[in-house]
């Protein structure tokens, strides 16, 4: 569980582009399949990581009660699987069965070509774009992390959330998200 924080978009950045295996409905979908009419939320994830695990229940609150007010949430994976079974589409699938498909689509990114496009290092590595796909937010849920004791309530993402519902600037004084690495490929 080796600690890695995200790499920190530079704000601003439009969202790249995708065509993915969405894991739950089976069909490929893209970014503008996806997108919310009011921002897109793009969670780099994974099943077996314990920083992920420990963020459940806000990741999906967050998911679930933001999605009503134009927030679409979509998580993407794209570990190797070859080296993490564990990762593979079929048991993505059966992850979003159990959390009760939170998420507007859980993508495999099988080429890792999207999480390189986003600058994506661990997981969980969160970021929020606006209506026009321009990077608002990316950095950490909150402080808490299964290695130290802060309570999980998700208020940093929840703030910046907040402030993109109410057409407030969101303050670019942000964290970055701490996770497990991306597994990469071999070269």
């Amino acid at each position: 569980m080796a600690a890695t924080p995200s790499n920190m978009m530079p704000l601003g950045t439009r969202a790249p582009d995708f065509k993915l295996l969405d894991t739950i409905s089976g069909e490929i979908k893209s970014l503008g399949d996806l997108k919310g009419a009011i921002g897109t939320l793009v969670v780099f994830m994974c099943n077996h990581c314990p920083y992920v695990l420990h963020i459940k229940p806000q990741l999906i609150a967050i998911a679930q009660s933001y999605a009503s007010n134009g927030i679409a949430t979509v998580a993407i994976s794209s570990n190797d699987i070859q080296n993490y079974p564990d990762d593979a589409p079929d048991k993505m699938h059966a992850l979003m069965a159990e959390w009760g498909n939170p998420f507007a689509a859980y993508l495999y990114d099988e080429s890792q070509s999207v999480a390189k496009a986003y600058q994506a290092a661990c997981t969980p590595d969160i970021y929020l774009f606006d209506a026009d796909l321009a990077c608002v937010y990316r950095g950490r849920l909150d402080g808490a992390t299964p290695k130290n004791d802060v309570p999980l309530t998700g208020e940093d993402l929840r703030h910046a959330l907040d402030n993109l519902l109410a057409g407030k600037p969101v303050d670019a004084n942000q964290l970055p998200s701490i996770g497990c690495n991306i597994k990469w490929k071999e070269a």
